[in-house]
């Protein structure tokens, strides 16, 4: 498996006009406080935008992808099956109605982030640990 930094580079000099006009909405933690990073390499692949807090990766897709469905979705596969959130959007969504756009990342990250609040919040069971957990208030 080749290591995808270099390439990461390359694409972030060569990003689409679409993919600039998200990542000026993106970078700087401009949008909901939380941190993208812009071709990110992710194993294999390397992602258009990746917001670890929210284990998200958004996907800004031209014309190249047209006639390649197979090939993204595969890459989509793999992407999720590491616990990774990915929505994708065609450059003209993001020409035409950036708007709905970032109302579509927003939900996407308010959603991610929400489940990852409650897991990590999630209470031991009452049976884990040593005497079944702890008793209740008052009967001690």
């Amino acid at each position: 498996m080749a290591h995808q930094t270099p390439t990461a580079r390359r694409l972030r000099r060569a990003m689409t006009p679409a993919e600039v006009i998200v990542w000026r909405e993106l970078r700087n933690r401009r949008f909901g406080g939380v941190k993208f990073r812009r071709q990110q390499p992710l194993d294999r692949y390397v992602a258009d935008f990746f917001c670890a807090e929210a284990r998200l990766v958004i996907e800004v897709d031209g014309d190249s992808h047209m006639g390649k469905e197979e090939r993204d979705a595969n890459r989509q596969r793999y992407i999720e099956s590491l616990g990774i959130r990915v929505i994708r959007f065609w450059n003209c969504e993001v020409y035409d109605e950036l708007p709905w756009v970032l109302d579509c990342i927003g939900h996407a990250l308010d959603t991610t982030l929400d489940t990852a609040k409650r897991k990590m919040n999630v209470l031991p069971s009452p049976l884990a640990g040593e005497g079944g957990g702890a008793s209740p208030p008052g009967e001690g």
